[in-house]
């Protein structure tokens, strides 16, 4: 079974933020196949669903995102999923807007979300998709500059990011190999 996690805060005020784009993906997802997250358990709200021959488990974690790994690590044992199946979808401040980069394993790069997801598996060796949200150019603090909703101009590329991401988790489910995936999605999205 592949496991799709989102990562973001919960709460209505933290919606269309920079720091949940990982949740706008999954929605987007669970919207174009008519599934939602229908249940909850160990601190997150999830679905398992069947896309083609693959059974996929949807988590968005419960939690703030610095807890986020307390939901996901104990999904993943209670249902026996391997390290391997996992994708984790965040954002990423290295990264320009309209961006994204697929990995196959690395360090949380200072995203509090990943850290506590890296601690709680205890590896780093899972894949993930990180989308660019670029940095602040005003001095913004990097908390304000994450939980700021998109602008106008902004939504429209990133609407394009969320889609873009979707199709890259959907050809990993369809062909479970990562590292074609990479070599089509990884980039700018124009």
């Amino acid at each position: 079974m592949k496991c799709i996690v989102g990562l973001g805060n919960i709460g209505k005020r933290f919606e269309s933020t920079r720091h949940n784009i990982g949740f706008e993906v999954i929605d987007y997802m669970l919207a174009q196949h008519n599934f939602t997250l229908d249940k909850q358990k160990f601190k997150g709200a999830y679905t398992i669903e069947r896309i083609g021959q693959e059974k996929v488990m949807f988590i968005e974690p419960l939690t703030m995102m610095n807890l986020s790994g307390e939901a996901v690590a104990p999904l993943m044992d209670y249902y026996n999923i391997e390290v391997e199946d996992l994708i984790v979808l965040y954002d990423d401040l290295d990264l320009p807007q309209g961006e994204i980069r697929l990995r196959q394993k690395g360090s949380a790069g200072g995203h509090n979300g990943m850290k506590s997801i890296i601690q709680m598996l205890g590896t780093d060796q899972f894949k993930r998709i990180r989308i660019g949200v670029d940095r602040p150019s005003n001095g913004m603090a990097i908390v304000d500059y994450v939980l700021q909703k998109f602008s106008k101009t902004e939504r429209v590329i990133m609407d394009k990011v969320i889609d873009h991401s979707a199709r890259a988790v959907e050809a990993f489910i369809e062909t479970s190999r990562f590292d074609n995936v990479m070599n089509e999605y990884n980039g700018e999205i124009k």
